[in-house]
């Protein structure tokens, strides 16, 4: 692509290069701090002829593999190119690209899943070693050699900072009306020299809208023109519509007794189908003048700020079906004013998230009858993603919230479990549990009141009889009646589906 219309600094012209040429830069075995999170703003071109050269060289007898950080998930063009050539030494900190996941559950990649919040601190203060490259994707550059970030920010403005040598995509397919809507906060430090981050309302700007970056660092720039890969939402489905439905109406009965506003407090949300048919009950509700604090921008978000019930949208990246990112990159212009792009750092800072009162909405795999929630591990051992930032808003929440459908599997497996068999999120940061069965307040009750509130209102009804019957025998025979279990029973309900493909067997 000759077209440098986007690069407009002309000493920066230069740098100019094919992704072939690029991907020479990156030596094996060195580390690659990437952009990208959630399927939007990473690098679509320079991964691949990495790939083709790892093929190459791999076959010729030199292994030629990366350690890769990102924000968060990326895209095919990236995580599975490289994984599918075994190109991947060491991931961290979020994947969900199918292709990669099997390489880590098969033991050939390493992968170190952590809490988003704390990737960039954690680069900061050396722990994850040196970052040699920045493989970042912008939307253009300034006449000053500013940065114009892409679709999103993630980690970033720390790979710029951090890496030794730094290559741009410069992708034209990204609307120029992105320009302005950023807020690059460069005010973190390491303690003992932190400060307080003067953001007290969700549509604060703290920050600049460009990455500031060493220009001597920059060693190439490849010009794309190729769009984000967003998966598609599937329309909401009954057991969706009961799910938002219980949420909806504890949310107007909290603002009844006076714990929320009228207008809520901002809101998180998590990603997925469930997440996105909440979004559209509350789109439907009769709340007014709502705000988000969140890490992904969804389609049941832009319906929102469409319709003026959310008034503005503060995130780190966009999620969106391929229909609703067509539609917002066409008419970027119009949501400049109500969408804030951050460093995840920011998005993500538990302070931030505590401080502001967000209302948390995340998915799970399974919540055991105590309130514990797994949410990245099949079996206990087999991961599906990552934590990614529920770990940052559920601790944090003015209200932590999980969300699923009370069974999985068309119904051979209960969600709702006697025991947990992988805990991310323990039961002291499980506020509220909510299946299309109905909705369980666990705020302020004991171990086994959650268990009878949870089996009660939140369990299939062909796994009730199953999980009483067994929180009886637990009350009966546990070593303790803090927690009762019998842990070995307690796990023998995976090993059956395992064995038999059912939990009724």
């Amino acid at each position: 692509m000759s077209n440098t219309s986007r690069i407009k600094s002309s000493t920066l012209k230069s740098k100019v290069m094919s992704a072939e040429a690029a991907a020479e830069l990156i030596t094996p075995g060195s580390t690659v701090g990437m952009s990208g999170f959630t399927g939007s703003g990473y690098p679509k071109e320079v991964p691949q002829a990495l790939a083709k050269r790892m093929e190459a060289e791999t076959a010729a007898g030199n292994p030629f593999r990366l350690r890769v950080w990102t924000g968060a998930s990326t895209g095919p063009e990236l995580d599975g190119a490289m994984a599918k050539v075994d190109g991947i030494e060491f991931r961290l900190p979020y994947n969900s690209d199918p292709i990669a996941r099997e390489k880590i559950n098969s033991g050939k990649m390493e992968y170190f899943d952590m809490h988003l919040s704390q990737v960039a601190p954690m680069a900061w203060q050396g722990f994850l070693g040196p970052l040699d490259t920045a493989l970042v994707e912008i939307s253009g550059i300034t006449e000053d050699g500013l940065l114009v970030p892409s679709s999103s920010v993630g980690n970033n403005k720390t790979w710029l900072d951090r890496a030794d040598k730094i290559i741009l995509e410069v992708n034209s397919w990204q609307n120029e009306a992105l320009d302005g809507m950023h807020d690059i906060y460069y005010g973190t430090a390491l303690p003992p020299n932190r400060k307080p981050i003067p953001l007290v309302r969700p549509d604060d700007r703290i920050g600049q809208t460009h990455f500031r970056v060493d220009p001597a660092k920059i060693v190439a720039i490849v010009q794309t023109d190729t769009p984000d890969r967003n998966l598609p939402f599937s329309p909401p489905d009954q057991t969706s519509l009961h799910i938002a439905g219980h949420l909806i109406e504890f949310l107007e009965h909290e603002v009844k007794k006076g714990r929320l506003p009228p207008n809520l407090l901002p809101l998180q949300s998590g990603v997925g189908n469930i997440a996105n048919a909440v979004l559209t009950g509350l789109n439907n509700s009769r709340f007014e003048d709502m705000t988000s604090y969140t890490e992904v921008i969804q389609d049941g978000m832009l319906d929102m700020l469409n319709s003026g019930k959310l008034r503005m949208a503060s995130a780190t990246a966009f999620s969106l079906s391929p229909e609703a990112a067509a539609m917002l990159n066409t008419d970027m212009g119009k949501y400049r004013n109500k969408m804030i792009l951050r460093p995840q750092e920011i998005s993500n800072h538990p302070e931030l998230v505590r401080r502001l009162g967000c209302i948390a909405m995340n998915g799970l795999i399974e919540a055991d009858i105590y309130g514990n929630v797994n949410s990245t591990h099949v079996m206990g051992s087999r991961i599906q993603n990552g934590i990614g930032g529920s770990g940052d808003f559920a601790r944090n929440a003015y209200v932590s919230i999980f969300m699923t459908p009370s069974t999985a599997k068309g119904g051979k497996i209960s969600a709702i479990v006697p025991m947990a068999s992988h805990v991310d999120h323990i039961t002291q940061d499980v506020q509220v549990l909510v299946t299309e069965q109905g909705l369980a307040d666990l705020r302020g009750l004991s171990p086994k009141q959650r268990a009878a509130v949870i089996i009660e209102n939140c369990a299939h009804p062909d796994y009730k009889p199953m999980l009483k019957d067994y929180y009886k025998r637990a009350r009966e025979h546990s070593y303790g009646q803090q927690s009762p279990c019998l842990p070995s029973e307690a796990l023998s309900w995976h090993q059956r589906f395992i064995d038999t493909g059912t939990m009724k067997a």
